[in-house]
């Protein structure tokens, strides 16, 4: 005989650092500026990575790496530049990729087979990557992991870069916890014949889509069908099946919470606004689509899209023709729930109290080694200012108003607190809901409790009365758990 219960609530308990060593981890665990020394033996190597450029072919060379573990070296990595408006870089400085085992099969640094080097384009602070990938990461939503680097080639400093994670299978494998589904990526979409990944529908032709998207995974098989009925659903359901069906075909919770992100940080460059700078990935293990950040070296508002005012940007703010957003927006129970992961990550995280910590901690680890960067973009004046304030200068890529990053901070969130009503939107149940989900509930003799952050230890349920009555321990990294709730007694627990 089945028993019937309804949860009342569940404690989600975190740590960070309960945790075996995952890939990576040498490098991304701990705020710490790593430094690369690349060899080349080809002359003129400066000149031959440049004429690659355009066929992201690789070239040799040989690699010391230097993190807090101690050093590395590797013969014959593969190195490539990359970037887009990036790569207008002024002083030569380019964003570039290292790939361990493009010459050497099964080449890997502490499992991982890629680094990606960004130049700090248009950023006086040199930490919005950083800063950016921090917040999404303790906020639980799906983003590389990032951090700081100097790097030499041929002996000369290059300069001072940040370090991110690459977005493949060994992220899936720690992040995702399922690596066998189709991972795409927003395609870049610059130029005049710039096709945006807008997740509009272009009929059922896989050729309609390939130059809006990238597949990363399970290339040789090449199927596209569950992309594309993917956007069949946002843009030909009716309203009313859009909002039932929405949750069962992408982690919502995990979505709204990026796009809230993306919208306090003014992240246009993204879905929101370009259309570009995004990850998709369907997991086979939950037959849900996930959302992965990426590229957040314009956030903090330099990326306008044509905005005027970026810190009083419209809490419901999408460029025409973002079909998901603009669903979700139209549809009031959705946004209420939106709204709620906009409130809950202001109260959290994007607020001067913690943000200007974080802030000021990632200044005083680089503030040397920025210094010491000879071919950045800006001034000395300019880092140290722009960490507080704005800086404006005249045209071309470091043109107008850069925004201040705590200035940016304080400013956004107070447009925020008078915008909407936070205390009203964080004392319903969406707090709960945002925290873990769990179906069914009412349950009969199990219920599965499934959430975003990683960092989860161990589960707590407790019953209308405030009193513990089941807590159960989590294996590293697990994000979903089935509960035993047998041996509880019949009714509302």
């Amino acid at each position: 005989m089945f028993k019937n219960f309804c949860i009342f609530l569940i404690a989600l308990l975190f740590t960070g650092n309960a945790f075996a060593q995952i890939d990576g981890d040498n490098i991304f665990e701990n705020a710490q500026i790593i430094t690369i020394e690349l060899t080349f033996h080809q002359p003129g190597y400066w000149d031959s990575l440049v004429a690659n450029y355009a066929t992201a072919d690789y070239m040799k060379a040989d690699l010391t790496l230097t993190d807090e573990t101690g050093t590395s070296t590797f013969t014959d990595v593969g190195v490539r530049l990359k970037g887009n408006s990036s790569y207008n870089h002024p002083n030569g400085k380019k964003s570039f990729k290292i790939d361990f085992n493009e010459y050497v099969s099964g080449q890997k640094y502490d499992g991982l087979k890629k680094l990606n080097f960004g130049n700090c384009f248009k950023d006086p602070s040199m930490m919005r990557d950083k800063v950016f990938f921090d917040v999404s990461q303790k906020a639980g939503v799906p983003a590389p992991r990032a951090n700081f680097a100097n790097v030499y080639m041929n002996g000369i400093l290059k300069g001072f870069y940040t370090v991110i994670e690459q977005i493949d299978d060994q992220f899936l494998d720690w992040k995702i916890l399922d690596d066998d589904g189709n991972l795409f990526k927003a395609g870049d979409n610059f130029g005049a014949s710039g096709t945006p990944a807008d997740l509009k529908y272009y009929g059922t032709a896989q050729s309609s889509y390939e130059d809006r998207y990238e597949l990363k995974t399970n290339e040789d098989a090449n199927d596209w069908t569950d992309l594309i009925d993917l956007i069949d659903f946002i843009n030909n359901s009716s309203a009313a099946n859009f909002e039932a069906g929405i949750g069962n075909r992408i982690e919502l919770q995990a979505f709204l919470r990026s796009a809230a992100l993306d919208n306090l940080f003014s992240n246009l460059d993204s879905y929101t606004g370009s259309a570009r700078n995004y990850y998709l990935y369907h997991n086979m293990t939950t037959d849900k689509w996930q959302w992965i950040k990426w590229d957040g070296n314009e956030s903090f508002g330099s990326y306008s899209n044509g905005v005027q005012n970026i810190t009083s940007l419209p809490l419901n703010y999408a460029a025409a023709d973002r079909p998901l957003l603009s669903n979700i927006f139209s549809n009031s129970n959705l946004y209420d729930q939106y709204l709620a992961e906009v409130c809950d990550l202001t109260d959290t995280y994007f607020n001067s109290n913690f943000m200007d910590s974080l802030i000021e901690s990632h200044k005083n680890l680089i503030q040397t080694s920025v210094f010491t960067d000879n071919n950045k973009m800006y001034t000395n004046a300019n880092f140290t200012t722009n960490i507080n304030s704005n800086i404006t200068s005249g045209g071309g890529p470091m043109g107008g108003t850069t925004y201040g990053l705590k200035s940016f901070v304080s400013d956004k969130s107070a447009f925020v607190s008078n915008a909407i009503n936070c205390s009203t939107i964080l004392s319903t149940e969406n707090i709960i809901v945002n925290t873990a989900s769990l179906k069914p509930n009412p349950a009969n003799n199990f219920t599965i409790i499934n959430w975003e952050n990683e960092a989860v230890q161990s589960i707590e349920i407790y019953n209308i009365i405030g009193s513990l009555v089941h807590q159960e321990n989590v294996e590293n990294y697990q994000t979903e758990k089935q509960i035993n709730l047998s041996s509880l007694e019949n009714g509302c627990i």
